[in-house]
């Protein structure tokens, strides 16, 4: 992605047919310019894309070493631990990192983007909020910042991704259910307004397909990605006439949910019902039962999204590959075979 040469205060003069000293005040929040003229100066500043840079006008500062990530869910252990593989990286090359958490609030978000650009940081990591546009970071492209987006891709942007390898690692979670004589199989949890939930999805659905699972032996339902998302998506699945004996959760906070929800039914997570998430978070491992999970190194990719962007910084592009990371499948306790099926420890 080439950049643009980055707006001036003698481009916004032009727009609005007034003086750079007029555009000057403006931008210093002065009371002196008359309402109508600070508005018209306003929307030309939106039209050609500036990014008044308070930390350079009150500081002076040729540089900065401040870099912001910007998270979508800091509460969640996954982008956590992506957040910390960040920081490491960062604090060793002496950037000092500035985290700031959105709560998959897009208003939210763009008041942040806005803030850490007007205080001249380096460059921007970016895990982006449910329901974000592309086009919320036009004004960022346009000034020739670096971005980098972490775990989550938007539809139609160019802006390079540091994601794992969704598709394959619910591919094999799906295979791993399947061959453990399960024939009912659910995806539990997400929200279509994710690319990320597609490509899980996506993968689910391609290993029910090509390892002789009906569609209609399948079962979907989005819902949050917490833990009340999975008790919520379990009890409706019981629900049913012929529930599922199953599910591929879209994240583990979601497993955790679902398992507590059998729990209170009950059931036993991995002998009545098979649970397998995805992120494979610190807590997976600890929880009873251990929780069967897809890995995919969130410190790891945050250390990588790191690297990209210093590397970035560097070489004054906004330019970088996207980088699709590896992942696997760690069996642990929660996914037993489908006793009903009488078909044994299958796999």
């Amino acid at each position: 992605m080439a950049s643009r040469p980055k707006a001036t205060i003698l481009d916004i003069a032009r727009e609005a047919g007034v003086s750079k000293s007029t555009v000057s005040l403006v931008l210093q929040g002065s009371g002196l310019i008359r309402p109508e003229t600070a508005l018209k100066v306003r929307k030309a500043i939106e039209d050609v894309g500036y990014v008044y840079n308070r930390g350079a006008a009150n500081l002076r500062k040729a540089h900065s070493n401040v870099i912001g990530m910007v998270i979508n869910d800091l509460t969640n252990p996954f982008f956590a631990e992506m957040a910390v593989g960040m920081e490491r990286v960062f604090q060793s090359a002496g950037i000092v990192p500035f985290i700031a958490n959105t709560a998959e609030n897009p208003v939210r978000q763009e008041e942040v983007l806005k803030s850490l650009m007007e205080q001249g940081v380096a460059g921007l990591i970016v895990s982006p909020a449910r329901g974000t546009t592309p086009g919320a970071f036009r004004r960022i492209e346009m000034a020739g910042l670096p971005i980098v987006f972490t775990m989550r891709r938007l539809p139609e942007s160019r802006i390079p991704v540091i994601a794992p390898d969704n598709h394959r690692g619910a591919w094999l979670a799906t295979a791993h259910l399947i061959g453990k004589g399960h024939r009912r199989l659910a995806f539990f949890g997400g929200s279509s307004d994710l690319v990320v939930y597609h490509e899980r999805l996506g993968g689910f659905r391609e290993a029910c397909e090509g390892l002789g699972i009906a569609k209609r032996d399948t079962l979907v339902i989005e819902g949050e990605t917490s833990r009340k998302g999975g008790i919520a998506c379990l009890e409706t699945a019981l629900a049913m006439a012929e529930p599922p004996t199953a599910a591929l959760c879209f994240n583990d906070a979601v497993a955790f949910g679902v398992m507590l929800a059998l729990r209170k039914r009950g059931l036993e997570p991995g002998a009545d019902f098979a649970v397998v998430g995805f992120d494979d978070v610190i807590e997976a491992q600890h929880y009873m039962p251990a929780l069967t999970s897809v890995a995919v190194d969130s410190a790891g990719l945050g250390e990588r999204a790191a690297h990209v962007m210093l590397k970035m910084i560097q070489s004054r592009t906004t330019r970088a590959e996207d980088h699709i990371g590896a992942v696997n499948l760690v069996v642990r306790d929660s996914c037993g075979p489908d006793r009903r099926a009488g078909m044994g420890d299958a796999a």
